[in-house]
């Protein structure tokens, strides 16, 4: 099978999986931690793109789960994330972890935030290698073992 092939397939069910805890995943910390690992998949690389910022947009807009929040809060939250990266990657990245770890209580919502990760990551048909160590560490911060989502 391709790379595509396998990156099209693990994002694909990476998100039947967060459909299926749809309703489980309501709470502040998954909202807050999945915002921060999109903004973390979205600054891997050191640099964001205008099109990084439209995939999350797009998830925001069409996730299922999602739309469990408000939008507009979503897409606040996202940005500042962003903010904290841009100015400072290092310290950024920190922040953003803590964020991040706020999903570590449940397990449901620790694994839901890694897939939001790799769903992210794998949106542009690229889960590069910088977009998989970011969401690795996200898996050790989450105490979650980086193999169990193929990382």
């Amino acid at each position: 099978m391709a790379l595509w092939d396998r990156i099209k397939e693990s994002a694909s069910t990476m998100q039947t999986q967060l459909l299926a805890k749809k309703n489980e995943l309501t709470s502040g910390a998954f909202r807050d931690a999945s915002m921060a690992m999109c903004a973390l998949v979205a600054a891997a690389d050191g640099r964001i793109d205008p099109s990084e910022r439209q995939r999350v947009a797009q998830l925001i807009a069409t996730n299922d789960v999602l739309q469990n929040f408000p939008a507009d809060d979503l897409h606040r939250r996202f940005e500042e994330n962003l903010d904290r990266l841009t100015r400072d990657f290092a310290l950024g990245k920190v922040s953003v972890l803590q964020e991040i770890a706020k999903a570590k209580k449940k397990p449901a919502e620790a694994r839901a935030v890694v897939q939001i990760g790799i769903v992210i990551g794998g949106a542009d048909g690229d889960f590069d290698k910088t977009e998989q160590a970011v969401v690795r560490e996200a898996c050790f911060t989450l105490d979650l073992p980086p193999h169990e989502f193929d990382l």
